[in-house]
């Protein structure tokens, strides 16, 4: 197969990078308000990042450190170490030393952790299915095959 874009003809505002780029800042804020309007999450000043961090922990087979985290969500690790002070301060993630290395930090769900995350899951689902107003459930699914592939690509 040849090239999807042609330089006579492509237009980087209306390009696949551009557009991708728009819907998850689009995404993210949607998130980030609806996260503060919800009556039970407001109180922990939860942001749409949080909840990804939060929702990265809440689904791990097994305890994540920070490293972990900055490479699975693709964070900056001064970033991640902030946001992590951040989740800790509120109480919803604290951070434990492997007993075999203690230069490995985990970094784990609260119970106040565990028992926030299914709402935010609740309030995040409302937001997606909000942006795929108007599709089937098999073009959501194909458009995530087609996200997936583009991810595959870029290794």
């Amino acid at each position: 197969m040849g090239d999807v874009y042609e330089i006579e003809t492509y237009q980087p505002r209306k390009g696949v990078g551009h557009l991708l780029s728009r819907v998850r800042t689009e995404m993210l804020d949607a998130l980030d308000k609806a996260l503060s309007a919800d009556e039970e999450l407001a109180k922990l000043e939860i942001s749409a990042a949080q909840f990804i961090v939060i929702a990265t922990l809440a689904l791990a087979d097994t305890a994540k450190s920070s490293s972990d985290l900055c490479k699975g969500i693709s964070y900056d690790a001064g970033a991640m170490t902030r946001m992590i002070d951040r989740l800790e301060g509120k109480g919803l993630i604290c951070r434990s030393r492997r007993p075999d290395d203690r230069r490995v930090v985990y970094i784990e769900l609260t119970e106040e952790g565990r028992r926030a995350f299914p709402r935010m899951k609740v309030i995040s689902m409302g937001v997606v299915n909000r942006f795929l107003q108007g599709f089937s459930q098999a073009e959501a699914r194909q458009l995530e095959g087609f996200l997936s592939r583009m991810l595959e690509n870029a290794a």
